[in-house]
């Protein structure tokens, strides 16, 4: 299995056709995930350093300007499933009806679901682990993508202590609602290293599936206990 036979786009977030999607914002879906694949491809071939944006437009037969206009970064076209996690945040998190908990083990259920789904439709399986492990490795071995992952961190916190704060009438500075949206985005690492420690052992898309599953809600069960008690706080005077 090639870099080139990837659908990247399916690896990195399962984005399912809007049921009303007209022409204009069908073609313009599909570009943007065609540059965002070829980006990957190419990095994943010669690195994320040696490969100009302008390789990428021309790749797709656009200009450069058209890439920046679907991604405002270079890093963003590879690191695109920040920008889906923040969009998702501000939607589950806020519904009354899931605890916050709940709310963060829905949207991470949905994103590994979707990566092993891709790892079942693979005909050779031990080659398409390899290709997550190295996707894996391009993403540690990058200053720049580890940095993007690092602002965009501190956006999803931000936006996630916002949305508790309206949820227990507090204010996003307080501290309750910001060490909560801090250790609910932690569990993204820990769904990220249980991916990596279970890949290799794994045998079946299943078994790694269950395997990352049960290590999220272990810390999800620890977390839980913590924010049963997030409740508005008490001013002084």
């Amino acid at each position: 299995m090639s870099t080139r036979t990837v659908d990247w786009t399916a690896l990195r977030h399962r984005e399912e056709e809007p049921a009303a999607e007209g022409l204009r914002e069908r073609k313009k879906r599909l570009l943007r995930q065609r540059l965002s694949d070829t980006a990957t491809e190419l990095f994943m071939d010669r690195g994320f350093d040696a490969v100009r944006v302008s390789e990428i437009a021309d790749a797709c037969g656009v200009s450069e300007k058209t890439v920046f206009n679907y991604f405002p970064t270079k890093e963003s076209l590879v690191l695109d499933l920040g920008e889906t996690t923040l969009d998702s945040l501000r939607t589950t998190l806020a519904d009354p009806d899931l605890s916050p908990v709940e709310a963060t083990r829905e949207i991470l259920s949905g994103q590994l679901a979707g990566l092993t789904s891709w790892l079942a439709a693979q005909e050779d399986w031990t080659q398409a682990k390899a290709v997550l492990l190295r996707f894996g490795r391009l993403i540690g071995s990058t200053p720049s993508l580890r940095a993007y992952q690092r602002d965009m961190t501190d956006r999803q916190v931000a936006a996630a202590a916002e949305i508790l704060a309206r949820r227990t009438g507090t204010s996003p500075d307080d501290p309750e609602p910001q060490i909560a949206a801090a250790a609910l985005l932690a569990l993204w690492p820990v769904q990220f290293q249980a991916l990596r420690r279970h890949l290799r052992g794994a045998r079946t898309s299943e078994e790694l599936h269950d395997a990352v599953s049960a290590d999220v809600e272990r810390a999800a069960r620890l977390i839980g206990a913590g924010l049963d008690s997030l409740a508005p706080a008490r001013r002084s005077r």
